[in-house]
């Protein structure tokens, strides 16, 4: 399996169940894991895959909604789909409040399950995507230097030039050249674009 594919990862303790899911899912083009349980799926963590996971709701060791909380709790972003056939309304509910992407009920009907599929994958770039956008954010901001870092902070909230020398008890033209480095640094144009960066950043 290539490490670059996004692959579905399914997690269940039904062994014919597994054997049958992974020959529809590759018939239709996805690389494909099992797991027979919960607990080897986090007994094995994952590099930073791109993909999604089907899951069991009723397993042991670790049912479906536990394993949803311990992807949560390690930090994995993989969407999860929950198919059972012992599926009801509390379970759904709290597994969809929680971030699953579906709630689907043995026996399933392909074009169901591959549409569920598709979302959690698309789903899965999207994060994946917004992810990578903030990581570089962040290694962007953290170049800044302290003083340019309190430039930023009264910058953003439309403090001049000339405030902010007041403010800090420098010259004018201090400020201007820390505001330049910082600009240049966070590669934006505008103080627009500055207040965009440090939302994204939760400054």
């Amino acid at each position: 399996m290539n490490a670059s594919q996004p692959a579905v990862f399914v997690v269940d303790d039904d062994a014919s169940f597994l054997v049958a899911v992974t020959r529809l899912l590759r018939a239709g083009g996805h690389a494909v894991k099992t797991y027979s349980s919960a607990v080897e799926f986090v007994k094995n963590p994952l590099p930073d895959a791109p993909g999604c996971i089907i899951a069991d709701l009723h397993m042991p060791g670790m049912n479906g909604l536990e394993f949803q909380a311990s992807l949560h709790q390690a930090g994995c972003r993989l969407p999860v789909i929950f198919l059972t056939g012992q599926g009801d309304i509390p379970a759904s509910v709290q597994a969809m409040r929680h971030g699953a992407e579906d709630f689907l009920t043995k026996p399933v009907k392909r074009e169901k399950l591959f549409d569920a599929v598709q979302r959690a994958l698309a789903r899965n770039q999207r994060e994946r995507e917004v992810h990578l956008k903030q990581s570089e954010l962040r290694a962007r901001f953290d170049t800044l230097t302290p003083r340019e870092r309190e430039v930023l902070s009264h910058v953003v909230t439309g403090r001049l030039n000339k405030q902010i020398a007041a403010d800090l008890d420098t010259s004018e033209r201090t400020i201007k050249a820390h505001r330049a480095n910082l600009m240049a640094k966070l590669q934006v144009q505008s103080v627009a674009e500055l207040v965009r960066v440090s939302q994204a950043l939760g400054l």
